[in-house]
């Protein structure tokens, strides 16, 4: 499909030096897959979910909106694609406007899957229209892309989409023939920028040289020159579309450089925090031709790539780049191995892991587990298997030093490190657990966490994240120096990953079904018409004592949605509702944590309501006290047609049964075994109270 564009690249400071010139840019010939859609003349078989508001065609602008005036009391508007296939890795670009208050996401929804993958969202307004580039994965399995549009009710606002264009290969790729430059952007400045060279761009009186992709003066490609510079020491800046998913490869672009040292050029990456890293400069200073440059380039989390230029004179020439691509294969076979953080997680489940203790005089730490009972905690990961506890009972001495050493990681490596523990007893916790980074060498290079005084009983979470330029372990160390002042410290659930913690956490990371109620309900609603009671969204201690929980699974200090007995009766119901579900014809696995302790607890059970069924039917049920401890569920279930699943939770005898669920989620295919569906229909194993060690 071929187009024409044009483009004004102005200065707003004339008067004192030259300007740039004017391009126009013409596209040339671009392949596009389909679901691209340009809405001159059609819908392209992008259609609107019945079920939500419609979008309108503008039959003028050639242009589709979801516009507040026609959403009639619904909170969006869905757009479904046709079904696509595409075996090999694209890039969508998606021209859009928010105006007033709104926000777009587009989301992908593989084929027989129950739930909808967001892959990019937006909801800030603006006064033009803007470009977003998005990485389609290679997959063999046919999907359908959707575009959820959610302008405000107020009058004016609406969500308007003006192209969808797939295109084959890496959002970052760019040969800047494209109308909007693969949406690429200069960080404009007031002193110098970025500009289109090439065509009709090109000033007679200038040495830029022709594009390296047609390599005549027909085509196009990105260049800084200190002619256009007002002051000097200042940096243009060019940036690529954010990756919206892990790629890891190689870099490859064509450059021109034509002054020795009058510029200075470097390419970086930078994260959604704005931490920048240098990944490449120039060894040769000046070149006469296009020069190919190949860079290695590892983005396990959302980055983006940053050309920069600074002059420190007006004779500092220009630099021109050109051919931007990406392959998924590392540029040069030397490359480091691909680090693998993962042999440093560990849930203690079937052993320590990769975790040791050197001194066997000194093993204060040992894997325990604990059954359900009213009064000591279980573990994290299930409430009935297995966790370190650290406790004088394994010392000869009134005290002691336990080191947890974990397993060698390279250096030079952002990590995220993640944990849980528990604390019971301890007067003092300055040295309950501290967390030190050690060398090959058996050296501490750093203290990077220590215990504050915290909530006793309570699995609280922690994320770390560090880097060093050596290899290094991490060492959970606790240290009891008087046993009046000692209790115990319990570890589990460790996890290590590549990247900052602050972006691995980031809301497009969770996966489709999941909920732990950080942020929302996730579009679980109350069924008011039949209950007598309610589902509340809360953190930390419940207020009648005895019953609930101190705190929630995900990390001890965050939300969880309960009942609050003493607001009701007994008998009474409160139904938690999940949103509707699409039907699937393989087989679903429901996983979930529940809370029920308290001498009057009632039931808890999980149900399925069919569209078209009368009558919900029972899946799961818990029924009185179970343990103090959070206990994980797995429930299999299959339903080919769209349903709901739904929490009833029914107060037992006394204001003591308060029920609470968190961190749900919903897997394609069967469950797989969990020794938490072991526990007893109702009450408590015979070995009530009991630690195994």
């Amino acid at each position: 499909m071929a187009y024409a564009y044009q483009k004004l690249y102005s200065c707003k400071y004339c008067s004192s030096s030259p300007c740039p010139p004017v391009p126009v840019l013409v596209g040339a010939q671009q392949q596009l897959l389909p679901g691209s859609c340009s809405f001159d003349t059609g819908t392209c078989d992008y259609t609107s979910d019945l079920a939500y508001a419609r979008w309108t065609r503008n039959e003028e602008g050639r242009f589709i909106t979801a516009d507040s005036s026609f959403i009639d009391g619904r909170e969006k508007a869905v757009l479904v694609s046709p079904v696509l296939e595409h075996l090999d890795w694209s890039c969508l670009r998606l021209v859009y406007q928010i105006t007033g208050d709104g926000s777009l996401q587009l989301h992908l929804r593989p084929d027989g899957d129950n739930f909808d993958y967001t892959l990019w969202g937006a909801d800030k307004p603006s006064d033009s229209w803007l470009i977003a580039s998005i990485d389609l994965r290679n997959t063999s399995n046919a999907y359908q892309l959707l575009l959820e549009g959610r302008p405000s009710e107020e009058a004016g606002n609406s969500v308007a989409i003006f192209e969808i264009h797939i295109v084959p290969g890496y959002c970052i790729e760019c040969n800047f023939e494209e109308h909007h430059l693969c949406g690429y952007s200069n960080h404009w400045n007031p002193n110098v920028n970025w500009y289109v060279g090439g065509s009709l761009a090109r000033d007679p009186q200038s040495n830029l040289p022709d594009d390296h992709t047609i390599n005549n003066q027909r085509g196009h490609y990105m260049y800084v020159d200190s002619v256009y510079a007002k002051r000097f020491q200042e940096v243009a800046k060019l940036t690529s579309p954010m990756t919206t998913t892990p790629v890891s490869g190689c870099l490859s672009f064509y450059y021109q450089r034509d002054q020795e040292r009058g510029n200075i050029f470097s390419v970086f990456t930078r994260d959604t925090l704005g931490h920048y890293e240098e990944i490449w400069r120039p060894e040769v200073y000046a070149t006469t031709s296009w020069r190919l440059v190949n860079v290695d380039i590892k983005a396990p989390h959302p980055l983006e790539v940053v050309y920069e230029v600074a002059f420190n004179s007006a004779r500092g020439g220009y630099v021109a780049i050109d051919d931007i691509s990406f392959s998924p294969e590392f540029c040069h076979t030397e490359t480091e191995p691909v680090v693998d953080p993962s042999i440093a997680n560990c849930d203690f489940e079937e052993g320590l892991c990769q975790y040791y203790q050197e001194r066997v005089e000194s093993k204060v730490w040992n894997r325990v587990s604990v059954k359900p009972n009213a009064y000591r905690i279980g573990d994290h990961t299930t409430g009935t298997g297995s966790f370190l506890l650290a406790n004088t009972r394994f010392t000869s001495r009134p005290g002691y030093v336990g080191r947890l050493h974990g397993p060698f990681l390279p250096g030079n490596h952002k990590y995220c490190l993640r944990f849980h523990y528990a604390l019971h007893g301890f007067r003092k916790v300055e040295n309950a657990l501290v967390l030190y980074i050690y060398d090959q060498h058996n050296v501490a290079q750093e203290k990077v966490w220590s215990l504050a005084d915290t909530t006793r009983d309570v699995w609280t979470g922690v994320d770390i994240t560090y880097m060093k330029p050596m290899v290094t372990k991490v060492v959970f160390v606790s240290i009891c120096k008087n046993f009046w002042d000692c209790g115990q410290v319990a570890l589990d659930d460790i996890t290590v990953t590549i990247g900052d913690c602050r972006i691995t956490a980031g809301p497009l990371r969770a996966l489709p079904g999941q909920c732990n109620f950080e942020t929302g309900d996730c579009g679980y609603s109350q069924e008011k018409e039949t209950d007598k009671g309610d589902w509340l969204r809360v953190r930390g201690q419940t207020p009648t004592s005895y019953t609930g929980p101190r705190g929630d699974h995900t990390t001890g200090v965050g939300y969880f949605m309960y009942v609050e007995a003493s607001l009701m009766r007994p008998g009474h119901t409160a139904r938690l509702l999940s949103s509707d579900l699409r039907g699937s014809t393989g087989p679903q696995c429901l996983v979930f944590y529940y809370h029920m302790y308290g001498s009057g607890t009632g039931l808890l059970s999980v149900l399925l309501r069919r569209g078209d069924s009368e009558q919900d039917a029972l899946l799961w049920r818990r029924r009185g006290e179970q343990s103090i401890s959070w206990m994980r569920a797995t429930v299999d279930y299959e339903c080919d047609r769209r349903h709901q699943i739904i929490f009833e939770a029914i107060r037992g005898p006394s204001i003591r049964s308060d029920i609470a669920i968190d961190d749900i989620v919903f897997k394609k295919g069967p469950c797989t075994a969990d020794p938490g569906d072991a526990i007893p229909y109702s009450g408590f194993s015979e070995n009530f109270n009991e630690i195994e060690y």
